[in-house]
């Protein structure tokens, strides 16, 4: 759980914001720690109100990065990259191939992939001009979307919750309050119809309602500002973050909160109310690994059968942060952090002991944001 209170870009390895007023580019790569691998992580393309919450998005995203890499026993370390605007309005050619020209010049440090607001066709384009790409469908060798790996993680995990915490077998006649009806969820929602589910599904876009319609025709619709309140078994964020706050938290009628949506809790006083509640919440970027890990099985041509057999693990960890909890009586997240932290730190007493940081490309300096938001390259 990344505290967003406690956040310095100091903190980070590199923090490089990049700037190119000719095509319309204003945006953030971070890295947080590359200890493990290159910072990897998609590109969020959002009309952030300010410049301070792209930064503040991008820094959660990418040290969470790096807990879910560690976590998920992969050769990453943490990156994201954010554009700040519309993408319906300002994306074009020429602004996606002025960012991919910045993360070029990162040597392979950092390795983008899709995010909100970035498709396949955006990274086919981002690849005419760098390489430090994964995840471009279409292309051979390509793992493809990573959405369909993502939701038969977040799947499996809730496979976990239903037996250790409902002692159920299966998902049959449980109801789900499904928060965002984008491409995770699309998919989430084809296990759910499968299994028998009762969902409840707000976007706010009616198009991606209407695609989800045709995996699961007898959900039920309803407004946004609705979600919180619906009774159910599991409530599930599948859009942004920050959700589970002190306004929603008093609002949720669920016993657990697992969903698709990176860094769900605004603080880590949620994390301890929904703990103190009763409400089990299962760490984002635990069981929503499942893209990432999919995607790292494909840097020596991608390998299908291995990367959705390393998702099924999200399961046993799942069921391990799940008993550790009860028997410790510690919220999960913070579990979590535990197990990741402690992955993290093995990694580091080896690059000591050999005495050789591995080279991957520029050298880790802590930079601060520029003021006139100018590229620091």
């Amino acid at each position: 759980m990344v505290d967003v209170e406690k956040l310095n870009p100091n903190d980070f390895e590199q923090v490089v914001y990049c700037n190119d007023p000719k095509v319309g580019l204003k945006s953030i790569i971070a890295l947080h720690d590359t200890t493990l691998g290159p910072g990897t992580g998609g590109c969020r393309f959002y009309p952030y109100e300010t410049e301070e919450e792209a930064l503040t998005d991008v820094l959660r995203l990418s040290k969470g990065m790096t807990y879910k890499s560690a976590i998920s026993r992969l050769k990453f370390g943490g990156g994201k990259a954010v554009i700040i605007g519309d993408p319906k309005k300002i994306k074009t050619p020429e602004l996606l191939k002025r960012f991919a020209e910045f993360v070029n010049s990162l040597h392979g440090q950092y390795i983008t992939a899709k995010d909100v607001g970035v498709n396949g066709a955006d990274l086919r384009v981002m690849s005419e001009v760098t390489p430090h790409i994964l995840g471009i469908e279409g292309k051979k060798g390509s793992s493809g979307d990573p959405s369909i790996a993502t939701a038969y993680g977040i799947y499996r995990g809730i496979q976990a919750i239903c037996q250790e915490i409902f002692q159920k077998d299966s998902l049959r006649g449980m109801t789900f309050a499904v928060q965002g009806a984008g491409s995770v969820a699309y998919y989430l929602l084809k296990h759910f119809d499968q299994e028998g589910v009762n969902i409840v599904l707000c976007d706010v876009n009616p198009s991606s309602i209407q695609k989800c319609q045709t995996v699961a025709p007898n959900l039920k619709i309803v407004d946004p500002n609705e979600i919180y309140d619906v009774e159910c078994d599991i409530f599930s964020p599948c859009a942004m973050g920050g959700i589970l706050n002190q306004e929603t938290l008093s609002r949720l009628k669920c016993k657990v909160v697992a969903g698709a949506a990176n860094n769900q809790l605004a603080t880590l006083k949620d994390g301890y109310d929904l703990h103190e509640k009763g409400i089990f919440y299962a760490p984002d970027y635990v069981i929503n690994a499942g893209g990432i890990i999919n995607i790292a099985y494909e840097q020596n041509g991608y390998d299908q059968k291995g990367a959705f057999e390393h998702v099924e693990g999200i399961y046993d960890t799942m069921v391990q942060i799940i008993r550790r909890s009860k028997s410790e009586n510690i919220p999960p997240f913070l579990i979590a952090d535990l197990i990741a932290e402690e992955i993290l730190k093995e990694a580091k007493k080896k690059v000591v002991k050999s005495g050789v940081r591995p080279q991957r490309g520029l050298r880790p300096v802590g930079l601060t944001p520029n003021p006139n938001f100018s590229s620091i390259l």
